[in-house]
C-alpha cells in the first residue's frame, strides 16, 4: 500500500478531505497541499512529473560529471494540481566525497522548500535577498540570482525566484554548497524536454 501524504511544512500526518472539508489539514499548520509520497527514479516517474506539474520541474542539463537523478517529489492533489516539484540528484562534490542536491520549484506559500531548508516559515523569510546574491544559476538560458538562507547546519541552502515561483537549491553536506556557487549549473524545465536521464539509487533526502 502506498504511503500517506504528509504536511509540506513539517512532514507530519494529515487529515484527509471529508464531507465537511475538501482540504487536507495539518494539526500544526492548518489547511495545506499534501506532500505526496516521493517517486523513485525512473522514466515512468519523470513522465508523470512532466504531465502533472503546474510549476517547472528543474533539472541541471547537462548533468555535472558523475551525477545521477535519484528521485522526484510533488506537492498537490488531483483537485488543485501539483504546485511544487522536487528533483533529487546525487554525485561527487567539488570537494571530497559524495553529495546530494535537491532542486525545488514551488508556488509561494506551499512551504516544502522551507521545510527541507530547516526553516519555520513557509518561504525564505523577509529580507533574505537584501544584499547582493551569493550565487547565480542559469535558468532556461537566463541568469537567476540565489541567496544563502541559514537553515539546518548540515546542509547548504540557496533560494531565489524563477518564472514567478520560488527556486530552492539545497545541498548535503553543507560543504557541497560550493557545487551551486561554482559549478555553473544550467537548469531546464523537464516539462519541455524528452531526455535520456541517467538514474541512480532512490534518494533518502526526499523523505527528510
Amino acid at each position: 500500500m502506498r504511503a500517506a501524504p504528509t504536511c509540506p511544512r513539517c512532514f507530519g500526518p494529515l487529515h484527509a478531505p471529508s464531507v465537511w472539508s475538501s482540504a487536507w489539514r495539518c494539526d500544526a499548520h492548518g489547511d495545506v497541499l499534501p506532500y505526496q509520497p516521493p517517486r523513485p527514479p525512473s522514466e515512468t516517474a519523470a513522465q508523470a512529473m512532466r504531465k502533472t506539474s503546474l510549476v517547472p520541474v528543474w533539472l541541471p542539463w547537462p548533468l555535472p560529471s558523475g551525477w545521477l537523478v535519484t528521485g522526484f517529489g510533488e506537492v498537490g492533489d488531483e483537485v488543485k494540481g501539483v504546485r511544487a516539484s522536487l528533483v533529487a540528484l546525487a554525485g561527487p562534490s567539488l570537494m571530497e566525497g559524495p553529495a546530494d542536491l535537491l532542486l525545488i520549484a514551488e508556488e509561494p506559500g506551499v512551504g516544502i522548500g522551507a521545510a527541507f531548508a530547516g526553516l519555520s516559515g513557509p518561504d525564505p523569510g523577509e529580507g533574505f535577498d537584501a544584499g547582493p546574491p551569493n550565487a547565480k544559476i542559469e535558468v532556461m538560458g537566463h541568469p537567476a540570482p540565489l541567496w544563502c538562507v541559514h537553515g539546518s547546519p548540515d546542509r547548504a541552502v540557496y533560494a531565489g525566484e524563477a518564472l514567478g515561483n520560488w527556486l530552492w537549491a539545497i545541498a548535503w553536506p553543507a560543504e557541497a554548497g560550493c557545487l551551486i556557487a561554482l559549478a555553473e549549473l544550467s537548469l531546464i524545465d523537464m516539462r519541455d524536454h524528452d531526455l535520456d536521464i541517467p538514474f541512480g539509487a532512490f534518494s533518502p533526502r526526499l523523505q527528510d
